[in-house]
């Protein structure tokens, strides 16, 4: 496959992308990027749920070799991590940052940079790990950073819990949606993440990703350059209703949609306060979600091997190497 050039370059140069920063920025106060629509003013020093301020905050940038497959590809995927989250959920991996807000505010420029260091170092793409809350300023740092020379595919790695309008500013710009699937029941998802609507909200934004990007598409060296992939984490007890989520992705986007089934779940943050949650999924639980992807044919993705899974998974922000 020939090199593909992503599609906000195009939107650069015919000046859309500005366009975009400037309606972005009209959605930010009062503040409406998310589900929430918290209604504050973030330019005057008001926080809303996810308790972000007006200037970017930012835990972590590196290539980073741990994501799917044709994310990582062989020289790692250019991982930028934001602070702060729009849900709250009590097992959260990540909640050094998303929770109790590590991180160092950076400005547009900076961030710009960043993008730019990391397509120096090679990275095979810009990786936006939860970037919802800080649109407005990234899609602003992004064009900063085409203008001289960014021409990596974005991918918006985000918790599914997003708002369609919001998303449709992002139709041409993100070239690979990354989003996850975390719950078939409403009860469970205010219980355990403080979401409300969570899976009707999840797959209104799943279904607006397929419509920019479709499925899965990677070039001659198997690095993708757009298209969707599905994360879906098993939970102890069957709480996240995996069979559900996947019988609907195959409903919703046919038997070749893309899913990456991750079994990596450990009682981390505050999951202990559940006695449901603090456990590890058993090997039957992971085997009959394996056993649900099989039989509703869905073949394409990734599966995570229960018994290589330990607390690497799981980083530690404090550290310079946040893997080891």
């Amino acid at each position: 496959m020939p090199r593909r050039l992503p599609g906000y370059v195009s939107l650069l140069h015919n000046g859309t992308l500005q366009k975009r920063v400037d309606k972005l920025f009209s959605l930010y106060a009062p503040c409406k990027l998310c589900p929430w629509k918290c209604g504050v003013d973030r330019t005057q020093g008001e926080k809303g749920l996810c308790r972000a301020s007006d200037t970017v905050q930012v835990a972590k940038a590196l290539p980073l070799k741990g994501e799917e497959p044709p994310i990582s590809g062989s020289r790692g995927s250019g991982t930028i991590f934001f602070s702060h989250c729009n849900l709250k959920c009590c097992f959260c991996q990540n909640y050094q940052i998303r929770q109790q807000a590590q991180g160092k505010e950076i400005s547009t420029e900076a961030l710009a940079a960043l993008m730019l260091g990391l397509q120096q170092q090679g990275c095979h793409n810009i990786n936006l790990v939860s970037a919802s809350h800080y649109l407005p300023q990234l899609i602003k740092a992004l064009y900063t950073a085409a203008r001289d020379g960014l021409c990596l595919p974005i991918v918006y790695n985000t918790n599914g819990y997003e708002d369609t309008t919001v998303l449709k500013l992002l139709d041409g710009i993100v070239d690979i949606y990354l989003p996850d699937a975390k719950y078939a029941l409403d009860t469970y998802a205010w219980k355990y993440s403080s979401a409300r609507n969570y899976p009707r909200i999840n797959f209104e934004a799943i279904t607006e990703m397929f419509r920019q990007v479709g499925h899965l598409l990677t070039d001659d060296r198997g690095v993708a350059v757009k298209g969707l992939i599905v994360r879906h984490l098993i939970l102890p007890g069957g709480l996240s209703g995996t069979e559900s989520i996947l019988q609907r992705l195959k409903e919703s986007f046919g038997s070749a949609v893309f899913i990456s089934l991750m079994g990596q779940y450990l009682p981390c943050y505050r999951a202990s306060c559940f006695k449901e949650l603090n456990t590890k999924i058993t090997h039957d639980e992971y085997m009959h979600a394996v056993a649900t992807l099989e039989l509703l044919g869905l073949e394409n993705g990734w599966l995570q091997e229960l018994d290589v899974l330990d607390n690497t998974f799981v980083p530690d922000f404090t550290k310079k190497d946040s893997w080891n």
